[in-house]
This record gives C-alpha cells, structure tokens and sequence, in this order.
C-alpha cells in the first residue's frame, strides 16, 4: 500500500504516492531525477548521501521518503543560484577539493550545514563537522581549504 507524499525540495512543491520503503536517496534520485545525492554505502558510512532536510544534514539513504513528508529539503542541485555557484561549490573548484567527486555532494551539504553554525570555523572545527563524510581520493586536506574558501567569502560578501 503506497503512501501520498508532499515535500518541498530545493525550493519546489512535489507530491507523489510512495512505496513506505522507499528510501529518500532514492525517491531524489529515481522519481525526480536528482542524481547529484550520490549512493554509496547504502549503510550511512560514507555521506555521499548527504541531504539538508529542515536545515539538518541527513544522510539520505536512512531516511525513508515517507519519514520526509512535509519537510524542506536541499540537495546539492539547490544550492548554485541564478547560474552562479554556491561559495561552497566555488571553493571545492578553486582549492582542488575533489578529485573523482563522488564525496564531493555530500561534502558539500554537510560543510554547508557547518557554516550556518559557524560562519568561521577552526579547521579542527571543519575535520570534525565533515568526520561523518568519507573521500579516498584527496587525503581531505584541499575539502578543509575548500570550506575555509567558502567561510572567508562568505563573509567578505557580508560586509557588502
């Protein structure tokens, strides 16, 4: 028996009929077609699936599609506006942050749930806000650079 759904995701309204046991990864990927939120692990080890559901980063393949009724959602396609990249996108291109980029989307959600908290993190503060989000390519060293990237922009557009 399928369940009706609504969400708002990345800033339009959707309604569908779901299997409960659909998971959110999935529901992104194959119903609307948001193939940015990357499936990894299928156990919440890696983040690739990382999502924004009411401003909190959730790791999209344990949460079901169901369990998102009603909720705002943020996937990595909501984030550059107007053509124009998000800081955070920005920065994983100027600072080498990704090599393969498969982490890339889900690194990105959660360093942005990261800055909303803390608009100037310590790196310290950085490696512990992404310890949830796996790479084996880039050692991790050019994703903190990337995320300093975006907190100094940040706040430089600020001040404008």
């Amino acid at each position: 028996m399928n369940c009706q759904i609504t969400v708002r995701i990345n800033g339009v309204t959707h309604q569908h009929s779901v299997e409960p046991r659909l998971l959110l990864v999935y529901y992104l990927r194959e119903v609307l077609g948001l193939t940015g939120t990357h499936v990894g692990c299928d156990t919440s080890q890696c983040g690739a699936c990382t999502v924004l559901m009411d401003s909190q980063a959730v790791k999209a393949c344990t949460v079901l599609a169901v369990q998102a009724d009603g909720a705002e959602i943020t996937t990595i396609e909501g984030l550059a506006q107007d053509g124009k990249l998000h800081p955070l996108q920005e920065g994983f291109w100027e600072e080498h942050g990704l090599q393969c980029g498969f982490c890339t989307p889900g690194m990105i959600m959660a360093a942005h749930q990261l800055l909303q908290r803390d608009p100037n993190p310590s790196e310290a503060q950085i490696r512990h806000g992404l310890a949830g989000n796996l790479c084996r390519c880039t050692g991790y060293h050019n994703i903190v650079r990337a995320v300093q990237y975006a907190a100094r922009k940040r706040q430089v557009s600020k001040r404008r």
